[in-house]
């Protein structure tokens, strides 16, 4: 069976095609440029399943709907549930909670087996922390390392955005920009990594385009692994035949 899986984020699209356990093809869009989807979904194989994470609002919905309408078979956009492959879902309102987190969370479960704080570094930084048994306990989200920079840039008269570098005291506005969203990313991840070892053991997941960014100052043991979302989505697939 073909499956077309799309992760459709805050700022970017993300698919892959699937067949069997292998990976065929993957790819990815800036959201800006989503009207053209449409051509880049007609040089894919015709999938015989599309599952589909979309936290990017109902004109993304309507733009994937309409960029799969060309293939005869369902389109199911994941919503998270109370229970699903191995993961309990501890959200006072469980379909509220992202569908690319939940996805994540089912991935990481997939792939660890054991507690762990899974962490996308992207247009917002999440934190969600898995316990030993499976269970999703809860998470942060906060602005991302970028998002941190420009709204201070917009908020602040004096701070005009301009690319920094880290430096553990900074000397200049930009840097100092850049390494305050640094450190400000990276003290949440710690004291969220902190609270949920007294748990245990843990582990932390890192995901995301800003992961290189915030890994390098983490000092906490740390897996960089790409395309969470997407590993979820087949699981979930996997897991519910249609």
């Amino acid at each position: 069976m073909k499956m077309l899986l799309i992760d459709a984020g805050n700022s970017r699209v993300k698919w892959a095609t699937v067949e069997g356990d292998m990976g065929v093809q993957q790819n990815v869009l800036e959201n800006m440029y989503a009207s053209a989807l449409s051509v880049a979904f007609s040089k894919l194989p015709p999938p015989d399943r599309i599952l589909i994470s979309n936290v990017a609002g109902e004109n993304m919905a309507q733009l994937l709907s309409a960029a799969c309408a060309a293939w005869q078979c369902p389109i199911e956009f994941i919503v998270a549930q109370a229970k699903q492959c191995g993961v309990r879902n501890a959200y006072e309102n469980p379909a509220q909670l992202g569908s690319d987190r939940w996805a994540a969370l089912i991935a990481a479960w997939h792939q660890e087996r054991a507690s762990c704080l899974v962490v996308n570094c992207g247009t917002a930084t999440t934190m969600d922390a898995l316990s030993t048994e499976g269970e999703f306990l809860g998470g942060l989200i906060l602005p991302g390392v970028d998002m941190m920079q420009r709204s201070l840039a917009g908020g602040a008269a004096q701070l005009v955005q301009a690319e920094g570098a880290w430096r553990e005291f900074p000397r200049n506005t930009a840097d100092a920009t850049f390494s305050g969203s640094i450190q400000a990313t990276v003290g949440a991840i710690r004291l969220q990594f902190e609270a949920l070892a007294e748990r245990g053991n843990v582990r932390c997941l890192l995901s995301g385009g800003a992961a290189n960014k915030v890994q390098s100052h983490l000092k906490l043991p740390s897996v960089r692994v790409d395309n969470l979302v997407l590993r979820g989505l087949q699981i979930i697939a996997q897991e519910s035949p249609s």
